[in-house]
């Protein structure tokens, strides 16, 4: 079974990252995981792991400190109006995203229309902002217990360029940290963009259950 390698740490690459080992020497597609608040590289490595041999499958790692030294992409909090997020820390993550999709791309040879992100919570959130402003790097992309990011919604590129893409929204009918209703908003805006995606809701909360990882 694939196992993390070594975190890779080095100029070249927007984000320390991990591959799953053995690396396949010439891969057909490329899989790129974000974590969420919290956690770190490692979070979705289960996921990556049931997919073929002939995919690489990256695992960056969070790069900035939030909430007392937990890992993640950028800041945000709740309040009553919803998810409140540092939207300059968020457009710094995106477009660092963006770069290393490409580093990894350039190195291994894989293009975009091989290329997938997907993400849980914030990490979805980050995804989905890739796909959605430069929808030329990927061909899909997953939101798992995440919500499609309001702080992108100006940067959207015109619909016919998003006609490629397809999406995939998992989501805990019991999440109390984004509502089910989050998922559903999100399934609503990728229907009005014309972009292919399907919406599964499962029992559980704001967490990475076995039915998430499966669904995924």
């Amino acid at each position: 079974m694939p196992q993390p390698g070594d975190l890779i740490d080095a100029a070249d690459y927007a984000f320390s990252f991990r591959t799953l080992d053995p690396r396949p020497d010439a891969p057909r597609a490329l899989l790129v995981l974000l974590h969420g608040v919290g956690s770190d590289e490692l979070q979705l490595a289960s996921i990556g792991e049931r997919t073929p041999g002939d995919v690489l499958v990256a695992l960056p790692r969070g790069y900035r400190s939030i909430s007392g030294g937990k890992l993640g992409w950028y800041r945000v909090g709740l309040s009553e109006d919803g998810l409140q997020v540092v939207e300059d820390e968020a457009e710094e993550a995106r477009l660092k995203l963006h770069e290393f999709v490409q580093q990894l791309q350039s190195r291994f040879d894989v293009p975009p229309e091989r290329t997938v992100v997907a993400g849980f919570s914030q990490g979805g959130m980050l995804a989905a902002s890739l796909a959605l402003t430069s929808p030329e790097t990927v061909a899909a992309f997953a939101l798992l217990c995440g919500q499609m990011p309001p702080e992108v919604e100006p940067l959207h590129t015109p619909r016919a360029d998003l006609a490629h893409l397809r999406a995939l929204i998992v989501h805990g009918r019991q999440d109390d940290t984004l509502p089910v209703e989050q998922a559903e908003l999100s399934d609503e805006r990728l229907s009005q963009l014309g972009i292919r995606h399907e919406l599964r809701l499962h029992r559980g909360g704001h967490e990475l259950t076995g039915v998430v990882e499966n669904d995924a």
